[in-house]
């Protein structure tokens, strides 16, 4: 079982290298819910075997030792790895957890300020709100605590589609807040954070998210030409809009964890609404809950055979003997070996 130790390593790698293929040969509807868990997962794992190499480096240094009642010279006797790699992998380990804090209280301050401005936000009677504007854009804010989900809509949007084409672009934001994709797209944002292997893997999920609000839609409307059709023409009117204005795509007031229809390869996406439905794709599927499965078994184990060294080094309790004086004991320490 020793192997399964560097399973989450691997598996890193696995999904470094496979896991922008993998987000987008699922049906996008699966990618986005087995994807982001799966990043998490590993990067969870690789985390884990960091850190208890790490701490096996630190466990030597004699002041700790003496704290945590082990013998240095024994937790290092049968060391598979030099001291000095472990101190690296420790050090890897803490900075690795120091990004990932940094990039979660980035995102909550975020999630707070969208919260606050889709509080101020007034729906209309269709539950969408239209807000003037000059560059056509439609985006979505999530439902957070204290605050309602919404679809924005700018008046330049409205202007550049046509009936059928609104629907669709209300279809696919209102995809976005029912399936809350937001989550997985934090989620594998948080993942890549802390393991930047995982970075292009997680810009896959940003693109699966689209495609299963489009596919959304599709399903909606009936009418998946009718979705590339509409898509196209939004991303096409706001790509004007921003050259004329000389704007870039942050000036338009959506936040990062705001989901877009005018977002991420309109081009590819519309191409593969012009196709047939995506078909399931099971083994694939299996694969990728096959190696969540060994990464969550790699880290068991890696934090058992911690354990285990620990309590191998651990000095023995000091035994107490009877003196031949009467009404005295002595205290007999054993000491352990070189």
């Amino acid at each position: 079982m020793t192997w399964l130790v560097w399973s989450p390593l691997v598996a890193n790698l696995v999904l470094g290298l496979l896991g922008p293929w993998i987000a987008r040969t699922l049906p996008p509807g699966m990618a986005v819910r087995l994807v982001p868990i799966a990043m998490v997962v590993v990067a969870m794992g690789t985390g884990t075997v960091l850190t208890t190499l790490g701490f096996l480096s630190f466990a030597q240094v004699p002041e700790v030792a003496r704290l945590g009642s082990w013998s240095a010279s024994r937790l290092g006797a049968e060391q598979p790895w030099p001291a000095a790699v472990e101190a690296m992998a420790g050090i890897c380990a803490a900075l690795l957890l120091a990004a990932g804090l940094h990039t979660t209280m980035r995102v909550v301050r975020e999630l707070v300020r969208v919260a606050g401005t889709a509080r101020r936000l007034v729906p209309g009677p269709d539950g969408v709100v239209i807000v003037p504007g000059a560059v056509p854009d439609a985006y979505s804010l999530p439902a957070l605590p204290g605050s309602p989900a919404r679809v924005v809509v700018t008046t330049a949007m409205l202007r550049a589609l046509d009936g059928e084409e609104s629907r669709v672009l209300f279809a696919h934001e209102a995809a976005h807040v029912s399936g809350r994709h937001h989550l997985y797209v934090q989620l594998s944002h948080l993942a890549s954070a802390t393991n930047p292997l995982l970075r292009p893997t997680a810009r896959a999920v940003r693109f699966a998210v689209e495609r299963a609000a489009d596919e959304a839609a599709a399903r909606r409307l009936g009418n998946r030409r009718l979705v590339a059709r509409a898509l196209a023409r939004a991303a096409l009117a706001k790509a004007a809009a921003l050259r004329a204005d000389d704007l870039d795509e942050g000036s338009t007031g959506t936040a990062s964890v705001s989901l877009s229809a005018t977002g991420g390869q309109v081009a590819q996406r519309a191409a593969a609404l012009l196709a047939s439905a995506p078909r399931p794709r099971r083994a694939i599927a299996i694969g990728l809950l096959a190696l969540t499965t060994i990464t969550l078994l790699g880290s068991s184990v890696a934090v058992d055979q911690l354990d285990d060294r620990l309590d191998q080094a651990e000095l023995p309790a000091p035994v107490l003997s009877s003196s031949p004086h009467r009404g005295s004991q002595t205290i007999a320490f054993v000491l352990p070996g070189p």
